[in-house]
């Protein structure tokens, strides 16, 4: 590979259209390199990144280690934003225009690409929402409220994001459902053996993390599907915190739902989406009602637009769309398993330097345990907050995360308030890692010796 990936998806600003082309055509993807991981693939893409070469104390360079919240953009996703609303900016699917037929291709475009990126079998099964969030709330609210009865069993887990808990405790009170969750093993990883006793014939939804934002465990959702699938029940993925690290296909997983979030893709803010089996989005009603998600309206009702877009009401996110397009398009130029393999090899430069540090416990099993956990930690140091460690290691330009991480219900089970965590990309150096350690060492002998 050369030294940035920006030569190979060529900036789309820097080319004009054609006449007789669309103005939005987007080049040919780069092959993902074949070559072995090596440590200059941070070296290859960070030129890419605008944000992570600016300065941020006494000269030293920004570091970013909040990937799990959100991740930073790359060049050409800017781009293809800039190119929309400066090129082709129009309302989709509404107008006999060339803007809008533009526009159209585009976001119907990004559409494909998603579809691809997890081996949807139809771009039909996928439906963009504004974030990961919507979408569950999409099913709780859509076949949830549709299947969903009294002494309805939801089985969950104890690991689980806000996002994952709150819309099914909606459902569950208005239903009249029960909820149960299943538990952790010691080392932090999902009991199985737990989570089958739980699960019943009663149960009709399993709605699981694949990689825990908190634990960085990888649960095996083939299994957990297969187990699901012979109780009877359905099964939801919430895989943010998956697809931007490892390849994800839908079909080997066995899910019947999945969920994701642009933004943690390396794409805008504001978008996400739902893949769901064809068959089960045909069944289910809309979940908002308005323009663009119907066939026919009258005074008196209506009728509904055909999939994806009975899910869609209003004017969507188009440049968003367009935008988390460009961002697929360069992680599959990279390709998905070189990025998985660097980040395992981070991962264990991250826990080797946090393991030497006196009177730190990290959550979660370690790399020897599940060589493919994600690519964070999450930490304690016993007597500090964490909020104290954060905002020292801010002083020093460097961004980690501190709290709950919308973990609340894990952090009770630990016995903790909140915990500190770094999380890595693939453009994470071991510089990176090393100044943050040498810097978390430093800060914890501080607190200690002045808390």
């Amino acid at each position: 590979m050369t030294a940035s990936l920006h030569s190979q998806l060529s900036p789309l600003r820097d080319s004009k259209p054609a006449a007789s082309e669309p103005a939005l055509a987007a080049p040919e993807p780069a092959q993902p390199s074949q070559e072995p991981v090596a440590q200059n693939l941070a070296e290859q893409t960070r030129p890419d990144f605008p944000l992570l070469s600016q300065q941020a104390c006494l000269g030293q360079g920004l570091i970013y280690l909040d990937y799990a919240a959100t991740s930073q953009k790359p060049q050409q996703v800017l781009d293809a934003l800039q190119t929309y609303y400066s090129r082709d900016n129009a309302n989709v699917h509404r107008g006999a225009h060339q803007l809008s037929a533009r526009a159209t291709d585009a976001f119907e475009g990004a559409r494909e690409k998603v579809a691809t990126f997890i081996g949807a079998a139809t771009p039909r099964e996928i439906v963009f929402t504004r974030n990961a969030s919507e979408a569950i709330n999409l099913v709780a609210r859509s076949w949830g409220d549709e299947n969903i009865r009294p002494g309805d069993e939801i089985l969950l887990t104890v690991m689980e994001h806000h996002s994952n808990l709150v819309p099914w405790q909606l459902l569950a009170a208005r239903t009249g459902a029960v909820l149960r969750h299943a538990g952790l093993t010691e080392t932090g990883e999902l009991d199985l053996e737990d989570f089958k006793q739980k699960l019943s014939n009663r149960t009709r939804l399993v709605s699981v993390v694949q990689i825990s934002n908190t634990l960085g465990c990888l649960n095996p959702i083939e299994a957990i599907a297969k187990l699901s699938h012979d109780a009877g029940a359905l099964l939801l993925v919430d895989a943010c915190q998956s697809l931007p690290h490892l390849p994800v296909n839908v079909t080997a997983l066995g899910a019947d739902f999945l969920v994701g979030s642009s933004h943690k893709l390396c794409g805008p803010t504001g978008m996400g989406f739902l893949w769901g089996r064809e068959a089960l989005l045909e069944a289910m009603p809309p979940f908002l009602g308005g323009g663009e998600m119907i066939q026919d309206v009258y005074l008196e009702s209506s009728s509904w637009a055909d999939l994806p877009h009975k899910f869609e009401a209003g004017t969507p996110a188009i440049g968003e769309a367009v935008g988390m397009g460009a961002a697929l398009d360069y992680l599959n130029a990279i390709g998905l398993d070189r990025i998985h393999r660097w980040e395992q090899t981070l991962t264990g430069r991250l826990f080797e330097r946090l393991q030497a540090i006196e009177g730190l416990k990290i959550l979660g099993p370690t790399p020897e345990q599940q060589p493919d956990r994600g690519a964070l930690a999450a930490f304690s140091v016993e007597g500090l907050h964490a909020n104290d460690l954060s905002a020292l290691l801010d002083a020093s330009g460097i961004c980690i995360r501190s709290g709950h991480h919308c973990t609340q219900p894990l952090h009770r089970h630990y016995g903790l308030a909140s915990s500190a965590r770094a999380s890595l990309s693939f453009t994470t150096t071991f510089e990176e890692i090393d100044r943050f350690a040498d810097e978390l060492e430093s800060s914890v002998a501080f607190l200690k010796e002045h808390g």
